[in-house]
């Protein structure tokens, strides 16, 4: 095989390596969207929840409950859904980087601790 085989060769691989990871990463970044969407979805649903037990409150003890009890749930869902979105965000990282991972690895020399 001559120079010029191999080099068309080797191109035509790292196309197909590039487009391969691009559409890894279109994937990724729609589930992205699709998390950022779900979340807002049940936090407005979680909101509209709890201003309809608001309008039908008799007493301030029951303000104060519905309050405590919102807050927590509103929290613990912020908590987890970041928390999932957060390792979306790591994974799109981890293989938008795969690419650069020989170059990097090979240039940069650990330092002794």
């Amino acid at each position: 095989m001559s120079s010029v085989e191999q080099l068309q060769t080797k191109t035509h691989e790292q196309i197909d390596t590039a487009v391969n990871s691009v559409h890894d990463l279109t994937k990724q970044a729609q589930t992205i969207a699709t998390a950022h969407k779900d979340y807002a979805k049940q936090s407005f649903e979680h909101g509209i929840g709890y201003f309809e037990k608001l309008a039908g409150l008799k007493s301030v003890d029951q303000l104060i409950d519905l309050n405590k009890t919102h807050a927590k749930a509103a929290c613990e869902l912020f908590v987890n859904e970041s928390t999932r979105i957060g390792v979306l965000y790591r994974d799109f990282a981890k293989e938008a980087f795969k690419p650069f991972g020989g170059v990097v690895g090979s240039s940069v020399t650990p330092s002794a601790p």
